[in-house]
């Protein structure tokens, strides 16, 4: 029997390590598995003036991100498989995380990346996934209930988010 990343046994039907990675270069998967992070970070930058977004912020987009293991999209799964299995310590300056222009292009590439070389299925569940880690850190953070965004600022940052993505 075969088993995940995670040790856990794949679900029914579910490879353990999807084919999907093997269409992506390494530069191409680098982007894939890094955006999740970035967004994260910078969804959880406190604003100008604004005091830190706090620990649980931080601790609600890592569940966010690792809701991904569960999801129906080999591309989710995979990425998250590799984003937990990735040990090297790199990343990028924490200006880069958090400048939004960059992110938003980043986000702009990946959308392109997706509809040439993913399933639309695939494509849509990870966009839609990504854009969920943003919702969740800005939700926590202001300790708003599922399915609110807090402030004006955080509608807009997730509405530049979801049409960098695609989403809307």
């Amino acid at each position: 029997m075969s088993h995940s990343v995670a040790g856990e046994p794949p679900s029914a039907g579910r490879r353990a390590v999807p084919l999907t990675t093997a269409v992506y270069s390494a530069a191409e998967w680098d982007l894939l598995t890094g955006l999740p992070g970035r967004v994260l970070v910078a969804a959880a930058a406190p604003a100008p003036g604004d005091p830190s977004r706090g620990v649980a912020a931080g601790l609600a987009g890592l569940d966010a991100v690792a809701a991904g293991r569960a999801s129906d999209s080999d591309l989710v799964r995979a990425v998250v498989a590799a984003i937990y299995a990735r040990h090297d310590g790199t990343a990028a300056p924490a200006d880069r995380l958090t400048d939004p222009v960059d992110l938003l292009a980043a986000c702009r590439a990946t959308v392109r990346l997706l509809r040439q070389r993913a399933d639309p299925a695939d494509s849509a569940a990870y966009r839609q996934w990504v854009q969920s880690v943003a919702a969740r850190v800005r939700r926590a953070a202001a300790g708003a209930p599922a399915g609110m965004a807090a402030t004006p600022a955080d509608l807009r940052f997730l509405d530049r988010l979801g049409g960098a993505l695609d989403l809307g």
